[in-house]
């Protein structure tokens, strides 16, 4: 069974949207996008995003990772699936149904970087959890931080 965050809007129809997000840490601190959008306040999420047709969700983590934050990308196992109701920055209702991997950083590539409204940040991951825009991230960083607590 997923977990489902998010407040659906009554009378509002969502499209499941598959996506992939990782969880990477360096020198103890986690990495974020700060995304900014035109007349939007910036916000916060675990680097990752839609997969493309046909595309699997360790291929496209590697993917989103590059064009949002220039770096190079190991995917390790499945931290969790979770989905996310929300609305895209252009107003499109969807649920992110999402598998979050833990990743290991193999190197830095700037080529890669594509997105320029994506900016990588460092945070502490308890900051981190506290600034993520969805719960769905905040619940996987949970999870690992968890994990990382009992091994």
């Amino acid at each position: 069974m997923t977990l489902q965050f998010g407040t659906p809007e009554d009378d509002v129809s969502y499209r499941d949207r598959p996506a992939s997000f990782g969880v990477a840490v360096r020198d103890g601190r986690l990495a974020l996008v700060e995304v900014s959008k035109p007349g939007q306040p910036p916000w916060h999420d675990l680097p990752g995003g839609a997969l493309d047709p046909g595309e699997e969700d360790a291929a496209a983590v590697v993917r989103e990772f590059g064009e949002e934050t220039g770096l190079v990308i190991q995917p390790g196992p499945l931290l969790t699936r979770a989905d996310q109701v929300f609305r895209l920055a252009d107003g499109t209702p969807v649920n992110n149904r999402s598998g979050i991997y833990r990743v290991d950083i193999v190197k830095e590539d700037a080529s890669l970087k594509v997105e320029d409204d994506h900016r990588l940040v460092w945070l502490d991951p308890l900051q981190a959890l506290t600034v993520m825009r969805h719960d769905s991230h905040a619940w996987a960083v949970a999870c690992w931080l968890r994990r990382q607590a009992a091994a």
